[in-house]
């Protein structure tokens, strides 16, 4: 597996990681946990080092499974989780809201540490920005944890450009995660993968493969479980989809040029527009991780590249990438 690095901390990964999410949640019910622990060291045989969880997945579910998972390999792999929505401590009830107060981060941080069985987190993002505590106080307390040891690198999700800088005055930021892939590109007008470049911040766009769409395998036939987001997903509604289907077809023609599958090209795309990007898709099937690791052999040339961009302006991609709760907590 091709290394990448995050940052210019020398935090050093695989090219691409492994988004631990849908094991537990999101995508329908959780898959049984010893399929699970199989996934993640499945992923780790193959060469992945980057495993991405967060305590709002399950809650704290996620962070259990890949905490025993990785236990017996711990010091051969970066374990990145994240804080940031107001989620008690005891229950795992959420309020809705968001939450990253410092005191609330210290106690969030603890019982991280104990799900996961580690010592210290390797890279700990904030998952949303709280509008209600100010960043800096924010990257504070992350820099009083880096301090204490409880924590090796600080890492935002979903943040704006003048939040990052914000931030970066205060403690070193080594990545930002944000959603990019070739149907949504926000982060390229925003102003936000600028700032990565400008400050030497690593980026890991999470859900590179559209949340399954750019793998050719979903039509406006496909039916999701009851529990799965993209039911109520803007861009997943049938209409949305059946208009979306050309980004499908564009990555099917360039995977016939060059030996690809729709979902290689997509990663493979995402690969080539920077060196210090690294995505994070995740599956619950051993042959699709396998095929997600195909793309680091996939070579696309300066003319592919050239030929996707072309054809991708000309697409109006439909439909909100998220339900609308949800980008209330994004940044812009």
């Amino acid at each position: 597996m091709q290394k990448r690095r995050l940052g210019k901390s020398g935090f050093e990964v695989s090219a691409l990681g492994y988004g631990c999410m849908g094991l537990s949640s999101a995508y329908g019910p959780a898959v049984p946990r010893e399929d699970g622990i199989k996934m993640i060291r499945e992923a780790f045989d193959r060469g992945i080092t980057l495993f991405d969880t967060a305590e709002a997945y399950g809650p704290f579910e996620n962070e259990r499974l890949v905490g025993e998972a990785l236990a017996p390999i711990r010091n051969q792999v970066f374990i990145a989780t994240k804080f940031g929505f107001d989620i008690d401590l005891k229950t795992g009830q959420r309020s809705g809201g968001l939450n990253s107060s410092p005191q609330h981060i210290r106690e969030v941080v603890d019982a991280m540490l104990m799900r996961l069985q580690i010592d210290s987190i390797d890279l700990l993002y904030q998952h949303r920005v709280d509008p209600s505590v100010p960043i800096e106080e924010v990257a504070n307390t992350v820099k009083e944890l880096v301090a204490e040891g409880k924590v090796k690198y600080f890492g935002l999700s979903e943040a704006g450009a003048k939040t990052i800088r914000r931030a970066q005055a205060v403690h070193p930021v080594t990545a930002v995660q944000s959603e990019y892939s070739l149907w949504t590109r926000d982060v390229e007008e925003n102003g936000v993968l600028a700032t990565c470049e400008e400050l030497n911040i690593g980026f890991v766009p999470f859900s590179p493969l559209g949340a399954g769409f750019l793998t050719g395998k979903i039509d406006t036939k496909t039916s999701f479980d009851p529990t799965d987001f993209r039911n109520i997903s803007p861009r997943f509604t049938p209409e949305a989809r059946a208009a979306n289907q050309a980004v499908v077809d564009l990555l099917k023609k360039i995977g016939d040029d060059t030996g690809g599958t729709p979902a290689q090209v997509a990663l493979a795309w995402l690969l080539a527009q920077k060196p210090w990007i690294v995505p994070i898709p995740g599956t619950t099937k051993l042959h699709r991780l396998e095929e997600n690791l195909g793309a680091v052999n996939i070579q696309l040339t300066a003319d592919d590249l050239r030929e996707i961009d072309e054809a991708v302006s000309k697409i109006e991609v439909q439909g909100a990438r998220l339900p609308a709760a949800v980008l209330k907590m994004t940044e812009h």
